[in-house]
Formats: C-alpha cells, structure tokens, sequence
C-alpha cells in the first residue's frame, strides 16, 4: 500500500510542474515542466534522505562518539531483522528524531542534542524504536517524498505567483490573474500541509505500536513522548515547515504559524493514552 500511495505522490508532483510550466509559458514552459518533473522526481526519490538530514544538519556519529546510541541500536535491529541504518546527531536543542531514507537497506536515523540531554537512555531506546518501526514499516520514503511534493508545491506556487506580477500584462485581466495566482499561492502550502498530515497521522499510531512490541513495553516510549511534547512547546527551533512531518513529535508545536495549525502529528496526550491502555498488545484469537 505504501509503495502505490509513493508512485501517487510522484505522478501528483509530475504532473503538477507540467501544469504550471504550460500555464505559464505554453509550449516552451510545458517542456521546461516536463524536465523539472523529471529531475524533482528522481531527486524525490534517490535525494530526499540526503535533504533531511542536511535540514537538520545532522552529522554522523561512531560508536566510539556514542556507545549507548550504537548499542541500543544493534539491539534493536537484531531484534526487528533489519539493517544497521546509518546514525546521524542533530545540533537541534529540542529533544526530538526523525527516520529518513529510501528503504531498510538505505535508512538513516537522527537523534538531536537535545534528546541526548533531556531523556534517560531507557526513554531513548524507546524512541529510536519508534524511528526502527517506520524503517520496518516502509513509511520513510513516503514520508520523505511526502516532504518533497510539499516543498515542490510550496515552490510552484511561489513561482507561479512571481511570474504573474512580474511578467501580467496591464489592465484588468492581469489584476484578475494575479489576484488569482496570490489565492493559489495562499491555499497550495495548505493543501501540501493536509496531503502530509493525512499521510503523517496513521502512520505515528503505527509506529508507537510497533516500537511497544518491538520491546515488549510501551511506558518508555510514553514517558519519552511526554517531555518530548512539552519541550517542543518551549523549546522553539529553525525546522522547515514541510519536513516537521519526519519528526516524532512535530518540531513547531511552539511556533505561531498558520501551517503549523494543520499538524502532521496526532494528539501526543492520546498517543501516550494508548501506549500505556496496552492498546499495542496483540490480541489472542
């Protein structure tokens, strides 16, 4: 299901860049679309765990940096049957982490600083279960192409809105066409936003889930989700809008803006509920 919802996603953002280019340019611009298309496709695919990690200027770490990040990690791979990702750490003061890549063979993990410096190892460990089962789950290159087309659709509609004021013709059409072009504007970084967080939210349940199994209690993922939540609405960081969804609680609870109102997370207080009701326990038949 993962896979059909990612090849959506790019035939969406392919046929967006072809719109635009042949509205604004007409044949030369419907061509310079198809190339975009292409490129930001591919990149999508091959580059979006590279973009993720260079947002949150993450660095990789050895285990000689990070004993207790290598270990818990070996563990837990052992025990879920995937690779060893590549492990990254953050600058980022808020504690939080984020699982990139393409699939299990290709991941990447990244804790922040402020993760290493507000939670116990215990409360990691369940964290970077999490992180292991959205690797397992295959929801990582969903969730970065997700990324992607919402960067991509933030990006169309900026050039779209540029091109109408600066290249309209006079009279009353072109105020009509920019006055349209600035709605579109407005309303395409909203639409970007919903298409993450409809994707974004099962997902979060999911994992939880998955993490409580994987090692066979849910309290220190819960116990982890609690200070995360509250740090993200005191700690404030620099985390573009369209890459908060990669985020196991979303970065920007704290920051005033209208996009962060349409959050790519479910509610952190009913997460915590059902990990600690035990809901992740499998039920016997």
């Amino acid at each position: 299901m993962n896979t059909i919802k990612t090849i959506l996603l790019l035939v969406l953002m392919a046929a967006l860049f072809v719109a635009v280019g042949g509205l604004l340019g007409g044949s030369g611009g419907l061509a310079i679309g198809i190339v975009l298309a292409v490129l930001l496709v591919g990149g999508s695919y091959w580059f979006s765990d590279k973009l993720a990690i260079a947002s949150a200027r993450a660095v990789p770490v050895t285990s000689a940096q990070l004993p207790q990040y290598y270990a818990i990690m070996e563990e837990l791979t052992s025990k879920a049957q995937i690779p060893m990702p590549k492990l990254y750490v953050s600058p980022n003061p808020q504690p939080n982490a984020f699982a990139t890549g393409r699939n299990p063979k290709h991941a990447a993990v990244a804790i922040t600083e402020g993760l290493i410096n507000h939670l116990t190892w215990d409360e990691i460990r369940g964290v970077l279960a999490h992180e292991l089962a959205h690797i397992r789950n295959r929801d990582i290159l969903i969730g970065s192409v997700a990324a992607a087309i919402a960067m991509a659709i933030t990006f169309a509609s900026r050039l779209a809105m540029f091109a109408a004021i600066f290249t309209g013709h006079g009279g009353r059409d072109r105020d009509s066409n920019i006055f349209g072009v600035l709605i579109a504007a407005i309303l395409a970084p909203i639409a970007a936003s919903l298409i993450q967080m409809a994707i974004s939210r099962t997902r979060e349940y999911q994992a939880d889930a998955s993490a409580a199994r994987l090692i066979g209690d849910g309290e220190p993922l819960a116990r982890a989700l609690e200070k995360l939540n509250a740090a993200s609405q005191r700690i404030p960081v620099n985390v573009p809008v369209e890459q908060a969804s990669h985020y196991i609680v979303n970065p920007l609870t704290g920051r005033a803006n209208f996009r962060s109102l349409f959050s790519t997370h479910p509610p952190a207080e009913e997460r915590i509920r059902r990990l600690r009701a035990g809901e992740w326990v499998p039920q016997a038949y």
